[in-house]
């Protein structure tokens, strides 16, 4: 069975691995870095702020502070060391044959994503929190996007990144359980019957900001990734 699975996880690799585009490679290299998603995320920070009084806003962002904290500390700091699984740019067996961008080969074990730790455990929190299907699908989609961009650039298994999801979905729902707790005890429990609202307190008409920061940071990475793959 194990030796089924890692078959699977090779094929999947090389089928989803790289490209023959040097525009793709440029937009993958952009994509992966945490510095793209800064303005998503402020828009993010920006509606809690404006949907909520001060007590519940730095119980939010203590909260997201705390679920990547502990998936970044679980996936990097446990899991990685005490698995040992070589990426596949580290593996001897896909050593010369896997693609990789501008070089970069990451450390050593990748077992599981701190990418897809990270950010599937953002995606479980903030669901969680602003209650919007739309809202959701954003940040669904942002999550799937930057850990695909690990298999794309070749330092991830796609077994590393699925792993890494459900570490993330896991440490997500648990933040959000404790913030939840603390937050009735402290704030007071929110109730919105209004259909103004979502059930986690947030103005419907707000929602679409979210859905325009990710197709905008989309539209500015595909635009940006021109000159990196023409520099000359």
């Amino acid at each position: 069975m194990l030796e089924e699975l890692k078959d699977l996880d090779n094929s999947l690799l090389v089928a989803l691995n790289g490209s023959d585009s040097i525009y793709w490679d440029s937009v993958m290299w952009i994509v992966t870095k945490t510095t793209t998603w800064i303005p998503f995320l402020i828009i993010v920070l920006y509606l809690v702020a404006k949907n909520s009084n001060w007590r519940r806003t730095v119980l939010v962002v203590a909260a997201l502070a705390l679920t990547v904290l502990l998936a970044d500390q679980l996936s990097s700091g446990l899991i990685k060391p005490l698995v040992m699984r070589w990426r596949p740019t580290h593996d001897v067996t896909f050593l010369h044959t896997i693609d990789t961008v501008f070089g970069y080969t990451g450390g050593r074990y990748g077992f599981v994503s701190s990418h897809a730790a990270n950010t599937f455990a953002l995606f479980a929190f903030l669901s969680l929190l602003f209650r919007s299907s739309m809202a959701s699908v954003c940040f669904f989609l942002w999550a799937c996007l930057s850990s695909y961009s690990r298999i794309y650039l070749g330092v991830h298994f796609p077994g590393d990144i699925f792993c890494g999801a459900l570490l993330g979905l896991f440490v997500g729902g648990l933040v959000f359980w404790t913030y939840k707790r603390l937050l009735d005890r402290l704030v007071g429990e929110y109730t919105y019957t209004s259909p103004a609202y979502t059930s986690g307190g947030f103005l419907v008409s707000d929602m679409p900001l979210l859905l325009f920061a990710l197709t905008g940071t989309c539209c500015i990475v595909l635009l940006a990734a021109i000159p990196l793959a023409n520099p000359y």
